[in-house]
């Protein structure tokens, strides 16, 4: 009989901590080619919502699985989240289904976790300001993920809602601060992290320092876009899969429409820098960005940890089909 693991039973399974160490693998893994993984078959509901189904398999993990996932920004302020998802574990050997979970907490947590491992490979080591441009679930999970990895003495937030933004950051508090303007967030940043749901950029090219790691979470359709295209061309550009940066991300996908870059200016995907394949920043002066667009092995691997420690634990319902 499968295990159903509620978002409590997923909670309290997963440490951002580990969590970031899986990602790193499961990144390196991805980039390696030892994952079977086809880009996310997208269907659209409506202007800016979509489902989305993401199946991906690790022989070597003997993981296979599949998160179904629907994005509804009419969400926000609402008693529903804007992400909800599904994700499900099966033997690989014999299709039998092993757990159904709750994705929605792997979804928050795995994407910052990923983000974590980016600045862990291409931030400055000498990194202390964060910018969160954002202040939802991702800027919470963000926050946690980020402090693992830097030790950051300065991080401030900006929301186009002003009130958010103070509630984040008096719920963080010291050293999380406000921000006035998203030009004032970003100012002289070392980590400008972006998690909005704008389909338009949120942040100037004439913002950013040099130096300065950029990561860009929202804007995950082709048609939408959350950096300015001229950042984009003059920053050494990561993906987290060049195949669906090529067919997904507006932020990639719009510069290349206007003649500003090619495919070419990928440097690399995230795995192949972790695992030193490929050359990440170049100099304490250079500007890199990291487009994340989540990856399904990421989510298979995610709940590959939660169920297992489930089983240990004891926690979770067998279910009947």
């Amino acid at each position: 009989m499968p295990l159903w693991l509620s978002e409590s039973d997923v909670r309290s399974a997963l440490t951002m901590r580990e969590l970031i160490g899986a990602m790193e693998s499961a990144l390196i893994a991805f980039s390696s080619g030892r994952v079977v993984q086809p880009v996310r078959t997208v269907m659209e509901l409506r202007p800016r919502s979509f489902f989305g189904l993401m199946p991906a398999y690790d022989r070597e993990q003997a993981l296979f699985g599949a998160k179904l996932v629907t994005v509804i920004p009419e969400n926000h302020g609402t008693a529903f989240p804007s992400h909800q998802a599904i994700i499900s574990l099966s033997d690989p050997d014999t299709g039998e289904l092993l757990a159904l979970m709750d994705g929605r907490y792997i979804t928050e947590s795995r994407t910052a976790a990923v983000s974590a491992v980016s600045v862990r490979h291409l931030a400055r080591a000498d990194a202390s300001v964060l910018a969160i441009v954002g202040s939802g679930v991702q800027a919470r999970s963000h926050l946690e993920a980020l402090r693992l990895v830097r030790d950051f003495s300065e991080i401030r937030v900006w929301s186009p809602n002003a009130a958010h933004a103070a509630g984040f950051a008096a719920e963080a508090g010291a050293p999380v601060q406000a921000a006035a303007t998203a030009a004032e967030a970003v100012a002289g940043a070392d980590v400008v992290v972006l998690v909005t749901a704008s389909v338009t950029p949120v942040i100037e090219d004439a913002w950013i320092a040099p130096g300065t790691h950029v990561v860009g979470v929202g804007a995950c359709r082709p048609d939408q876009q959350e950096i300015a295209p001229e950042l984009v061309a003059r920053a050494c550009l990561v993906v987290d899969s060049r195949d669906a940066a090529l067919k997904e991300s507006g932020d990639i996908l719009i510069p290349i429409r206007e003649g500003r870059i090619t495919a070419g200016h990928i440097r690399g995907e995230l795995g192949a820098i972790a695992s030193g394949q490929c050359r990440g920043r170049g100099d304490a002066h250079e500007i890199t960005v990291f487009k994340s667009l989540g990856l399904a092995i990421e989510d298979i691997v995610s709940a590959g940890v939660a169920y297992r420690r489930a089983v240990q634990s004891g926690r979770g319902t067998q279910i009947h089909l």
